[in-house]
């Protein structure tokens, strides 16, 4: 094209610098794109070399890694207490959501939820015993991920409280993860008042032996199977459980009304029934059972974990064994409720981003769009962030498909480099506790990754390539 002809033709622009440049032009009349475009993360430039004149046998590794992972299998197959079942669990060990933490440096809601399980176990009177004790270093403290197990928001699970246990039967290996309270006021928010207290000691002495009792009747539940119908629903199995939970109910309540008394039944269904979230604590363990099979791939850049203890946000991957990378939490966006305002926020905080990790929650929002009108949004934004996953990911899950993208399967295995090249950080949707001990949930919403936990994680596997 001649000078002549540009100069004299309309003026159409792309804008990949501020949005503020685009708005102007728009208002100006003038025809122009935005492109969506960031810097990548700020990295060690020889480390991201290394990994890009390895891709080849990175691409390797990862595909090896994402095999596992959609070959793998969940069946909820049984129930049992913590002490009886979780590898390593010890009547003065607490399992913790997120990467390790001393008592000094944990959140106000871990260290509520910790006073809670002290007194639910009985080794404390009152939350002034609990709080010596749990700083005393009599009681020992570590990740729920480090014993094949994961809990939401504080995560805390002690030696006396119930588990489900979900094996995935292609591999050989199980996790576990505690029941849920609901939502609310519950020990895993940081709440620890004595209506806390009973309903733990009820779920211990009624729900669970119903609930065992009725998976010995059922045998083995798909929980898979559950996940994709549930996606068809409505939910994305992370901040949204009513299918999942009424397809739970569904196959359940058959065999607790056979294997409970009556008003024990009756119990139990209306618990659940009233329980939109009871299905999370089984989302996060078929997550967690599908990821653990795919753990040491070498040379493997996919992130088999991200966690968060409220204090620091941490990430595993496939290729650097059971290595934490960490970086600060960040405090999500929110909706509040009444009363509370961001400011009484605590930083992110649960082991439930393994949702995400496995495709869900976040990254298959545009599934379950009703989510993003937490912070304002509309079914457009679920849909936008959803594709932006599929930027920083190596594969996709055609097991677990999206309704309104054509039914394509959720984004799949978080890739370290793709992260750090883009710029373009894991979405997650969220609950909000308060940042002080006791009071409990104060909201939901959504938030983008820390870039610190990738940075490392990128770094030490250039370090570690084979």
């Amino acid at each position: 094209m001649s000078v002549n002809e540009l100069f004299s033709s309309e003026l159409k622009v792309v804008n990949i610098g501020l949005e503020s440049f685009e708005t102007a032009l728009a208002r100006s009349g003038v025809k122009v794109a935005g492109v969506n475009w960031r810097p990548p993360l700020a990295a060690d430039f020889a480390a991201i070399s290394k990994l890009r004149s390895r891709r080849a046998d990175i691409d390797k590794a990862n595909a090896a890694v994402l095999e596992k992972i959609l070959h793998g299998k969940a069946r909820l197959c049984g129930m049992g207490l913590a002490g009886e079942t979780i590898p390593g669990m010890k009547k003065n060990l607490i399992l913790h959501a997120g990467p390790p933490i001393t008592w000094e440096r944990m959140c106000g809601p871990m260290r509520g939820a910790i006073i809670g399980a002290l007194i639910y176990e009985g080794l404390a009177a009152n939350p002034e015993e609990a709080k010596a004790l749990a700083a005393s270093g009599k009681i020992e403290f570590s990740p729920c991920h480090e014993h094949n197990a994961v809990g939401p928001m504080a995560g805390i699970v002690s030696y006396s409280m119930p588990v489900f246990i979900v094996e995935n039967s292609e591999f050989g290996n199980r996790s576990y993860s505690t029941q849920n309270e609901g939502l609310g006021k519950v020990l895993r928010y940081g709440a620890y008042s004595p209506e806390v207290i009973t309903r733990l000691h009820w779920m211990q002495k009624t729900l669970y032996p119903a609930l065992k009792a009725a998976l010995a009747y059922t045998g083995p539940i798909d929980l898979k199977a559950i996940i994709a119908q549930a996606l068809h629903m409505g939910d994305e199995v992370h901040n949204r459980n009513r299918a999942a939970s009424s397809l739970l109910y569904r196959a359940l309540a058959p065999a607790v009304v056979r294997t409970s008394k009556t008003d024990t039944a009756a119990q139990v269904l209306e618990f659940i029934n009233g329980n939109d979230h009871f299905f999370l604590n089984l989302s996060m363990a078929t997550a967690k059972a599908l990821l653990d099979a795919a753990r040491n791939v070498p040379n493997s850049s996919v992130a088999v974990v991200m966690a968060r203890n409220g204090t620091d946000f941490g990430v595993q991957l496939a290729g650097t064994g059971g290595k934490w990378f960490t970086g600060p939490a960040p405090v999500p966006d929110a909706l509040f409720f009444a009363g509370f305002t961001k400011a009484d926020a605590n930083p992110d905080i649960g082991d439930s981003a393994i949702t995400e990790t496995c495709g869900l929650g976040g990254f298959a929002i545009a599934a379950a769009p009703a989510i993003v009108q937490f912070v304002g949004g509309k079914a457009a934004d679920a849909a936008g962030y959803t594709l932006a996953m599929y930027e920083i990911t190596a594969g996709e899950n055609n097991a677990w498909q999206i309704p309104a993208m054509d039914f394509r399967g959720v984004p799949l295995g978080i890739d370290v480099l793709k992260v750090v090249e883009s710029g373009i950080l894991p979405f997650i949707d969220t609950g909000v506790a308060h940042k002080e001990p006791g009071v409990g949930q104060v909201g939901a919403g959504v938030v983008s990754a820390p870039a610190e936990p990738f940075i490392k994680a990128a770094q030490a596997l250039a370090e570690e390539l084979k």
